[in-house]
């Protein structure tokens, strides 16, 4: 069975891609791309990983894999990649086999990792001392968006690398957008982040008080998701987490890691961010109650 949905693509002239990190982003995004028509070279850290996505499309023109990211770039236009977090980034660009030492002057390096700003900012002027171009561009719309190839991309970097890359990144996203300067992709994310931890937290105290005071909380969301409440967390999450239901979607820890960098960038610029922090500790006892790999709609469980 195909990891990905049926999506159509817009007509746009094939490129030669790589696209390191395959995970459960990274697979499909990469599997978007080939569908779309590119030439795609793929490196994961997890061979067998890469050998699974080339048997899955192989019948798409170019579909190869790569043992190290200086390989997989080496005649590539366009490098997308999809890691961890900020020391995974480094390790798969930077040193002898990272992704800078293979790539072509003027090739463009992609990074959707959900990262730092600070080193998205460290990694552009890296890029432009070895004659190379950067966009960060953080995504949102999770496993599902990722296999839809309906992702919303945050961008930062220069207008004329962007436009470069947009019609390619289209094949796995519904909105592209540049929004300012290297970083700026990546706080975006953050600001995203931080909508998502409070809209989550009081749509699990608005769940938990309805069950406590007895209402029929199934009913009572689909009224209200129709008026000045609604959002997407009610619309995707509510009934899941009536039903106490969260082994599926955005893990725990990687909300963690997301608002450790929130936290960590709102002391360098000076953001209070008091509702943040105490979301992110609420967050932490859902770990300690072996919630790490749960939902994020996991929140009300401590209110149960």
């Amino acid at each position: 069975m195909s990891s990905l949905n049926t999506k159509p693509y817009e007509p746009t002239p094939a490129r030669r891609v790589a696209f390191l990190g395959l995970g459960v982003m990274g697979y499909p995004m990469a599997g978007h791309l080939a569908r779309a028509g590119h030439q795609v070279t793929v490196y994961n850290r997890t061979q067998a990983k890469a050998q699974a996505w080339c048997a899955e499309f192989a019948d798409a023109a170019g579909a190869s894999h790569a043992a190290t990211p200086r390989e997989a770039v080496a005649h590539a236009e366009i490098v997308f990649c999809c890691v961890g977090n900020d020391d995974d980034l480094r390790g798969v660009v930077l040193g002898a086999d990272g992704a800078f030492a293979g790539m072509a002057q003027g090739a463009i390096f992609v990074d959707h990792t959900t990262a730092s700003a600070s080193v998205a900012r460290e990694l552009n002027a890296t890029a432009q001392s070895m004659g190379l171009a950067f966009v960060d561009a953080p995504v949102s719309g999770g496993q599902a968006g990722a296999q839809n190839g309906m992702l919303t991309v945050m961008c930062g970097g220069e207008a004329a690398d962007f436009d470069n890359v947009k019609p390619a990144g289209m094949a796995f996203s519904r909105a592209f957008t540049l929004l300012g300067d290297a970083g700026a992709g990546q706080l975006a994310k953050m600001v995203n982040q931080i909508c998502i931890a409070g809209l989550v937290q009081g749509l699990s105290e608005a769940i938990a008080f309805g069950q406590h005071a007895g209402l029929d909380m199934n009913a009572v969301l689909d009224v209200i998701s129709k008026g000045a409440a609604q959002s997407w967390q009610m619309e995707n999450r509510g009934k899941t987490m009536v039903a106490d239901k969260f082994d599926f979607g955005f893990a725990v820890d990687w909300m963690r890691k997301d608002l450790g960098l929130v936290m960590d960038e709102a002391k360098r610029n000076g953001a209070r961010l008091p509702v943040t922090a105490l979301v992110d500790q609420f967050y932490a006892d859902v770990q300690q109650l072996g919630g790490r790999r749960w939902d994020t709609s996991s929140l009300i469980k401590r209110l149960r």
